[in-house]
């Protein structure tokens, strides 16, 4: 994975994330570049479910598999599904309650715009 274009604005975290401020410039910027490298599309489902097409990459299964265990850590609202439909295929369902809709909101634009950019 490349490190061009990293951003690590950090406006958009919730207070309900118990990361310290100190390691969240890190794990946004971990964020920008799984969006970038292996994101494909973008599709909300629902204002509280997101879904993000990914290339079917082993690797990129395992990257999804332990960043969405270490962000589950530290912001216990989202709710992430790894799934494989197909062979090649790899989704990743990200979920909240309604009290968090602006933060999946957020990371649906920071998802789509981060992805644009490759």
């Amino acid at each position: 994975m490349s490190d061009r274009h990293v951003t690590t604005d950090a406006s958009w975290v919730p207070a309900a994330c118990t990361l310290p401020t100190a390691e969240q410039p890190l794990r946004l910027a971990e964020f920008d570049q799984f969006f970038r490298d292996a994101v494909r599309g973008v599709e909300r489902l629902s204002a509280r479910h997101l879904r993000l097409q990914l290339d079917g990459a082993q690797l990129v299964e395992e990257t999804a598999r332990d960043l969405t265990a270490r962000e589950s850590s530290c912001c216990s609202f989202f709710a992430f599904d790894i799934a494989r439909p197909g062979p090649q295929s790899l989704t990743l369902d990200v979920r909240v309650a309604a009290t968090h809709v602006d933060v999946l909101e957020a990371l649906a634009v920071r998802a789509t715009s981060v992805r644009v950019q490759r």
